[in-house]
């Protein structure tokens, strides 16, 4: 199979000549036809496997082939993507995917300023990535038209559907033309999601290539147990000890990020954060350097858990587990990706057993345990497994109380060898005057 049989045109090919792209991923495979063919598709597989390429490269080619020219103010294919990141990102990929052909593309998002946004648009923009805030915004603003849009595409879908975008997506609907195709590739889809996207699909074609919210096989993962205030601690021990290199680190706060780049810096370590209080100038600088192996460590928020894509990235070290379990595959899908290894750690500590075991049910895998002696946790992480279950140690038996006989204080035992105790012998109380002794002071 080459990408030639999968129906893409010249230009598009010499492309893919270039950027030495020779065999298609299964998702591309399967996806480019579907999508040239005008469906609606609902496609999932592992991440790390060429999703973009799925839906961009065939987008392009209809966008080339078919349609009017945009209008100003207008898109004719709209990508939605949850984070910033993620729109420069797919923006970048389909903006080289889109060398040789006669199509603008544009990436909007917050975090910057909104005036050059409203500029370019006025010139019309065939494809337009954006994060649903900043979209609605420039809508609100009537520095957006949908009136020619013919294709939406949620990236991330999973999150995109998740309820803190819901109000965002419904408003978009509602905007839209009826008439439109509509494409959503993921990781990762729960039932209740796939119900909900089937309410904006129109018969889709639905697509999986792997099986449900697996993770990749090229990534070992593995667990060390911790208390949770020696997590940072750990983290610097095991840097140290293993000579790790490059080493991407998810905290599930800002305060956590902020504090572990600091102590980072300050151990002499090169070390960057991002997290949604920083500015997007200052988020892209760290992730460009860190791309470009000028820093060491980059610790982040769940902003950086969705399709970033960091070549050759070695290891993912998970410092507190994420709230949401899908959001475990996204995280060390940073790593081995295209087909190379990798490896993701994850520091665990007792409060966190329930997302544990949420993420082995999910994953359908129980992570493996490895400790290290100097951190043996006070608080125990219960055991877990793929079922769900936490498996809780058996308590000790209470040992029996010792009678006095086993103390060596006196023979209580009869006869027999009965444990019952002999009758006591009757304790003859001394009289005086020929009556018992009264009560009182001597």
């Amino acid at each position: 199979m080459t990408f030639a049989n999968l129906g893409l045109i010249e230009p598009l090919l010499h492309v893919l000549q270039q950027m030495d792209y020779t065999t298609p991923t299964p998702i591309q495979a399967k996806a480019i036809p579907a999508v040239l063919a005008g469906r609606d598709l609902m496609a999932a597989a592992q991440t790390g496997t060429g999703k973009t390429a799925g839906f961009g490269l065939p987008l392009l080619q209809r966008l080339a082939m078919e349609g009017e020219k945009v209008a100003s103010n207008s898109i004719r294919a709209l990508v939605l993507v949850p984070t910033r990141e993620l729109a420069e990102q797919v923006h970048a990929n389909l903006r080289a995917y889109a060398e040789h052909l006669p199509l603008s593309t544009y990436a909007v998002y917050g975090g910057v300023s909104i005036n050059p946004q409203m500029m370019r648009l006025r010139r019309g923009v065939d494809l337009l990535v954006a994060t649903p805030g900043r979209l609605l915004d420039l809508f609100r603003q009537n520095a957006l038209k949908f009136g020619q849009v013919q294709t939406l595409v949620l990236d991330e879908a999973d999150r995109m559907l998740d309820l803190g975008f819901a109000e965002e997506l419904q408003a978009v609907y509602a905007a839209l033309p009826r008439k439109r195709q509509t494409l959503l590739f993921s990781a990762t889809f729960s039932e209740q999601i796939r119900l909900l996207a089937g309410l904006a699909l129109n018969d889709p074609l639905s697509i999986e290539v792997s099986p449900r919210n697996v993770t990749a096989s090229t990534v070992k993962q593995w667990l060390v147990t911790v208390d949770k205030k020696r997590k940072a601690d750990l983290f610097c021990h095991l840097l140290r000890k293993k000579r790790w290199g490059q080493v991407l680190v998810f905290a599930k706060t800002r305060n956590g990020v902020d504090q572990l780049v600091e102590r980072l810096q300050g151990e002499g370590i090169k070390a960057d954060g991002i997290h949604g209080d920083r500015p997007q100038a200052t988020r892209q600088r760290a992730l460009d350097s860190f791309k470009q192996r000028e820093i060491q460590v980059l610790v982040a928020t769940d902003v950086a858990a969705r399709g970033l894509d960091i070549d050759d990235l070695p290891l993912v070290v998970n410092l507190d587990l994420p709230i949401v379990a899908e959001d475990y595959v996204h995280r060390i899908g940073r790593t081995g990706r295209a087909g190379n290894s990798g490896e993701a750690i994850s520091l665990v500590c007792a409060d966190e057993v329930q997302l544990l075991a949420a993420i082995e049910v999910l994953t359908r895998q129980t992570l493996p345990r490895h400790d290290e002696p100097d951190f043996i946790p006070d608080h125990r992480v219960p055991q877990t497994d793929a079922s769900g279950q936490v498996i809780k140690k058996p308590k000790k038996p209470k040992k029996p109380k010792e009678t006095a006989a086993k103390r060596g204080l006196g023979k209580w035992m009869d006869s027999s060898g009965s444990d019952a105790p002999a009758v006591k012998p009757v304790r003859k109380v001394p009289s005086f005057n020929g009556g018992p002794r009264k009560k009182g002071k001597s």
